[in-house]
């Protein structure tokens, strides 16, 4: 199972797992995961970009590290919904990852997570240069928040 959505997330989500949030960048992938209680959602360290090749193995191994049943990856969408060259290069990641690793991912609409990342990153009163090195994994954690509150506001 290479993508699933929201609906099929919960039946993923057995007892000691989390899930990962990610955002894609052109240079660097945000990672958050989420914790056990599937709650709250805490970034890590920012995957630093270099080919493809490492830098699947990179996350693949993060994910697994994490215990992660799932990652979502925020789909960087245009502000009228249509999707642009970066969208597409997103699901071309997750066609080209899925094919190594048996966990799942899903799609998430990412406008303004990272306007919405950094302006908090300015309301802990975050420095400009530690902003640049944090802004990826606050997005991502962002993105991941955002499927946490759906999950917890879906009944069960």
């Amino acid at each position: 199972m290479a993508i699933t959505t929201i609906e099929e997330l919960e039946a993923l989500l057995a007892p000691g797992k989390t899930v990962a949030g990610l955002d894609l960048g052109e240079k660097t992938i945000g990672l958050a995961v989420s914790d056990l209680s599937l709650s709250f959602a805490h970034p890590r360290t920012v995957i630093m970009r270099k080919k493809f090749t490492r830098d699947a193995e990179t996350l693949i191994a993060a994910l697994k590290a994490e215990k992660a049943a799932a990652a979502v990856i925020g789909l960087p969408l245009n502000m009228d919904g249509s999707e642009g060259p970066r969208a597409q290069a997103t699901r071309a990641f997750v066609r080209n990852i899925a094919k190594l690793t048996d966990i799942p991912f899903m799609f998430w609409d990412e406008r303004l997570s990272t306007v919405a990342a950094e302006r908090s990153l300015i309301e802990m009163d975050v420095s400009r240069k530690k902003r640049d090195g944090r802004i990826d994994s606050a997005a991502a954690a962002f993105i991941l928040q955002g499927v946490l509150d759906r999950l917890r506001s879906t009944p069960r």
